[in-house]
C-alpha cells in the first residue's frame, strides 16, 4: 500500500541535488493537500484521506524535468510537459494509481483538440482530463495555491477564474464546473 515512504523515496530520488525546488514542491503540495482534504472533509466525499495526501504531495513532481528557473526548475522540457513527466515518474515508481493525476491537473485539464490547435508540446493521442472524483479534487485544489511569490496564500476565487481565462473559455467552463462540484 503507498504511503508517506512513498513520497519520501520520490522526493530524495528526484529533488536531493536541488534542495530549493525541493522545498517549493513540498509547501505548494502541502497547501494544495490542506484544501483538498477539508473539501473532501467539509462535502462528505467520503475519499481515503490517505490517496488524497499522496495525490497532493506527488501530483507535481514531474516538475523537476522542466525548465522553470524562477521556481529553481533547470531540466530541459517545456513546464507544460510536468504533469506527462509525473505521470511516467508515479508509473515507473509503481504509483500507478496517482499517475494520471500528474497529467490531468494542469489546467483544468487539456483536451487533444487543444493540444493540437494551441501547439501545446503534449502527446496528441488523447485527452489530459481529470475523470475520477480524486483527480478532479487535487486539480482544483492545485489552482488555488502557486509555486512562485508567497507560497502559502491561497488564491481569490476570481484570481483563479481570470488566470483560466487565459487558457479559453473551454478552460475555464471547466473550472466553473470543478467549482460547483467543490464548493
Amino acid at each position: 500500500m503507498p504511503g508517506i515512504s512513498d513520497i519520501n523515496w520520490l522526493y530524495h530520488k528526484y529533488y536531493s541535488d536541488n534542495p530549493e525546488l525541493r522545498n517549493i514542491l513540498a509547501k505548494h503540495s502541502e497547501c494544495v493537500a490542506k484544501k483538498a482534504l477539508q473539501i473532501n472533509k467539509d462535502k462528505k466525499l467520503g475519499i481515503e484521506r490517505r490517496d488524497i495526501y499522496i495525490a497532493a504531495m506527488l501530483h507535481d513532481i514531474g516538475v523537476v524535468k522542466c525548465n522553470a528557473p524562477g521556481i529553481h526548475a533547470f531540466g530541459k522540457l517545456p513546464y507544460i510537459c510536468h504533469g506527462i513527466e509525473g505521470e511516467k515518474m508515479l508509473s515507473e515508481a509503481g504509483l500507478e494509481q496517482y499517475a494520471s493525476i500528474c497529467s490531468s491537473h494542469t489546467g483544468t485539464g487539456i483536451t487533444k483538440e487543444e493540444v493540437i490547435k494551441n501547439q501545446i508540446p503534449l502527446p496528441a493521442d488523447r485527452d489530459y482530463l481529470p475523470k475520477t472524483l480524486l483527480e478532479k479534487l487535487i486539480c482544483y485544489s492545485d489552482k488555488f495555491f502557486s509555486k512562485s511569490n508567497d507560497l502559502s496564500r491561497e488564491k481569490e476565487l476570481d484570481e483563479v477564474r481570470e488566470s483560466m481565462k487565459k487558457f479559453g473559455e473551454p478552460s475555464l467552463k471547466r473550472f466553473d464546473e470543478l467549482h460547483k462540484l467543490f464548493s
